[in-house]
């Protein structure tokens, strides 16, 4: 467990950043980086006792934005529904190098990659381990989302062994929690009655995690740094399909979810992933899947 460390979190106004920050603050000195283009996240994060920066992590100048971290957390990310290639990867990759020349001093990073760097397997129930193929896997919300994040990658890993500043690569998939998630929007979805789209016609498995189980791990994956870098995918140890939470969610909300398929040529039929690796680093996460979905179905029942 961390405590008492000046640990510098990008992205802490996001879907996973906002609560590992929360986490976090309760016992080190926490700093939040991020656009803040809402001025209420900021005051949130700073309620939360967290030191908040504005910037743009692709510019080349950080300004006054401290350089003697003792961890830093990377989980900004840009995703956008054009085709602009050059323009993620600025974002996503030439950002994360940035990032780690100014925080070279720092004892590790992690590097929130994503379970989207994998070349897509036609097996729906594969379970992707770190040393499979990586490829173009087209995510439709944005389509250059998978290259920009292998490119991260290999920028990180490039400053790891340049800086020799001790890096963890973790892929996530199926975040979840109260602060949303993809489980949560198809919790909302099915509350008001609206369909829900997946991919193709076979299960949709996934091996999703907790922002709970995901703010505890990072003390961790942390420790795991090396360089060159540790690479680790940060999943749940639970494979559970879209069909099978959906389902769950229409027995606590009394409805019954109405599932929709579309062919996406290029994407992962099923989104799995192996947690050994992980689970050799962290040990097995707390939240079971039913546990942590049933608490945000909560306010959707009258």
């Amino acid at each position: 467990m961390l405590s008492d460390k000046k640990i510098l979190i990008t992205g802490a106004t996001g879907q996973i950043g906002f609560p590992v920050a929360r986490f976090l603050a309760e016992k080190n000195e926490v700093w939040g980086v991020a656009r803040f283009t809402d001025e209420q996240n900021k005051q949130h994060l700073e309620r939360l006792g967290v030191s908040t920066f504005t910037l743009d992590l692709n510019s080349n100048d950080y300004g006054t934005l401290p350089t003697d971290f003792d961890h830093v957390v990377h989980f900004a990310v840009f995703q956008g529904p054009v085709a602009d290639y050059d323009l993620a990867i600025s974002n996503n990759a030439e950002a994360t190098g940035i990032l780690m020349q100014h925080c070279r001093s720092a004892k590790s990073v992690l590097i929130a990659s994503t379970n989207s760097v994998y070349k897509p397997n036609e097996n729906p129930w594969h379970l992707y381990s770190e040393s499979d193929p990586l490829g173009d896997s087209i995510v439709t919300h944005s389509p250059t989302y998978g290259i920009s994040k292998i490119s991260q990658e290999a920028v990180a890993r490039t400053m790891s062994r340049v800086l020799d500043l001790p890096t963890t690569i973790a892929r996530i998939n199926a975040s979840y929690g109260d602060n949303g998630g993809l489980p949560k929007y198809h919790c909302a979805a099915i509350a008001a009655d609206k369909p829900i789209t997946l991919r193709d016609s076979a299960p949709s498995p996934y091996s999703p995690i907790h922002e709970t189980d995901l703010a505890q791990q990072v003390s961790h994956l942390l420790d795991a740094a090396s360089t060159p870098a540790t690479i680790v995918n940060w999943c749940g140890d639970e494979v559970v399909t879209a069909e099978d939470w959906c389902t769950f969610f229409g027995s606590l909300l009394g409805k019954t979810p109405q599932l929709l398929y579309e062919n996406v040529p290029g994407s992962q039929s099923g989104g799995a992933a192996d947690p050994s690796f992980r689970k050799s680093i962290t040990g097995p996460c707390k939240i079971s899947w039913m546990d942590g979905m049933a608490t945000f179905t909560e306010h959707h029942v009258k």
